[in-house]
C-alpha cells in the first residue's frame, strides 16, 4: 500500500509519529518518508534513533501555509497528527488552539489539495464529540473542514478522512504515567477526579494500525472510530497501584464524566462494521459515495436511531487485571 508512496506526517516527532514511522519502515518500501514538525531537536533526537537514508525532516509550522505548501511537494499520503492538545493549556490561550488546530489545518488541507496529494487523515479525538472544552471544539472544526475538503476537490484525485479513537495508553500528559510517576515517588495514595469516570483506551500500536487500515478502505469523507475498550479511573488506578488507597477530587473545568465518539444526534450517519464505526458526511458530495461498504469491500449496517457511542454504555470494558496486561504491553514507548 505504501510501496514506493512519499508520506508526510505533520507533528511527526510526537509519540504518534514516531511510532507509525516505525512501523511502515519495518512493514513497506516507502520512497520518503517526510517529517513536518516544529521542534529542531526532536527532529535531530529522532534522525539519531532512525537512521534511514528515506527519512527528510522538514523544520515547519502547520501555521505557515506557504512552508505546509513547499513540503509537499511530490507527496501522496499525508496523515495530519500536529494539534496543540492540553485542555486546560487550551482554555488560556484559545487563539493559540484555534491557529494550529483551525487554520493549521486548513493550511494542510489546501496544500494537499494543490499538491495533488493522493490521500489525507486528520487524526482526531473523542473530545471532539459533544465537545465542551475548546480542545474539542477546534478538533470538531478540523474534522468538518477534512470532511467537507472531499467537496471542494473537484476533479483532484484527493481524499480525505478522519480518524477518531479515545486516550493512548501511556501518551504524555495521560493518567497512567502521571499514576506510575507517582508510585515511583512513594505516593501513599492516588488523587481521583470521580470513581465513576469512564474513558475509552488504546494503544499506540493499535492506533497506528487502524490508521494504515483507514488508507486502504477510505473513499473520502468518511469519520473513522475504532471499537475499542472502556475503563473506569479507579480501574485504571487499581491497574497501576493494586490496594492503593484513592482520594475522589472531582471533575476538573473542560473534563467529561465519560468520553463520547458517535454522538446520538448523528446515528442516522453511522454505520456499524467489524470493529469500528462509521459517521458518513452531512451533506451530499457532488460525488455520490456509497459508505455501506468500504473500498476493501467490508459492508456495513444502519444503526438505531437513538444510538450513541460512549465510554459508560461500551460493551467492552477491562477489568484491572486486564489493563495491567494491555499497559505491560504498550509500555514503555518512546515519546
Amino acid at each position: 500500500m505504501l510501496d514506493d508512496k512519499a508520506v508526510l506526517i505533520t507533528g511527526g516527532t510526537g509519540s504518534f509519529g514516531k511510532k507509525f514511522i516505525r512501523t511502515i519502515l519495518e512493514r513497506y518500501d516507502p520512497r520518503r518518508v517526510i517529517v513536518f514538525s516544529r521542534d529542531e531537536l526532536k527532529q535531530f533526537d529522532m534522525a539519531q534513533a532512525i537512521g534511514n537514508h528515506r527519512m527528510r525532516y522538514f523544520i515547519g509550522d502547520i501555521r505557515d501555509a506557504a512552508r505546509v505548501t513547499m513540503a509537499m511537494e511530490d507527496v501522496d499520503i499525508v496523515i495530519h497528527a500536529a494539534a496543540l492538545k492540553q485542555v486546560p493549556a487550551l482554555e488560556y490561550n484559545p487563539t493559540e488552539a484555534i491557529k494550529t488546530n483551525i487554520i493549521g489545518t486548513e493550511n494542510v488541507l489546501t496544500a494537499a489539495l494543490a499538491k495533488g496529494v493522493e490521500k489525507v487523515v486528520t487524526l482526531s479525538t473523542d473530545k471532539a464529540a459533544g465537545p465542551i472544552n475548546l480542545y474539542g471544539a477546534t478538533k470538531l472544526v478540523a474534522d468538518k473542514l477534512t470532511v467537507a475538503a472531499n467537496n471542494i476537490r473537484g476533479k483532484s484525485k484527493s481524499r480525505f478522512s478522519v480518524v477518531r479513537y479515545g486516550n493512548v495508553i501511556g501518551s504524555r500528559g495521560s493518567v497512567i504515567p502521571l499514576f506510575q510517576n507517582m508510585m515511583s515517588n512513594r505516593a501513599v495514595e492516588l488523587p481521583i477526579t470521580d470513581l465513576g469516570m469512564t474513558r475509552f483506551l488504546i494503544s499506540l500500536q493499535d492506533g497506528v494500525d487502524f490508521v494504515l487500515k483507514t488508507l486502504e478502505r477510505m473513499q473520502g469523507g468518511e469519520l473513522f472510530i475504532p471499537k475499542i475498550p472502556s475503563a473506569t479511573i479507579s480501574t485504571i488506578a487499581e491497574a497501576v497501584a493494586p490496594g492503593i488507597r484513592t482520594n475522589e477530587i472531582g471533575v476538573r473545568p473542560g473534563e467529561k464524566l465519560h468520553e463520547l465518539m458517535c454522538p446520538r444526534d448523528l446515528a442516522p450517519l453511522t454505520y456499524e462494521y467489524d470493529g469500528f464505526f462509521l459517521i458518513k458526511p452531512s451533506v451530499e458530495f457532488f460525488h455520490h459515495t456509497d459508505y455501506a461498504k468500504t473500498r476493501l469491500g467490508e459492508k456495513g449496517h444502519t444503526v438505531a436511531d437513538d444510538f450513541e457511542y460512549n465510554s459508560n454504555d461500551n460493551p467492552h470494558f477491562v477489568d484491572a487485571a486486564e489493563l495491567r496486561e494491555m499497559i505491560a504491553k504498550a509500555m514503555p514507548f518512546d515519546d
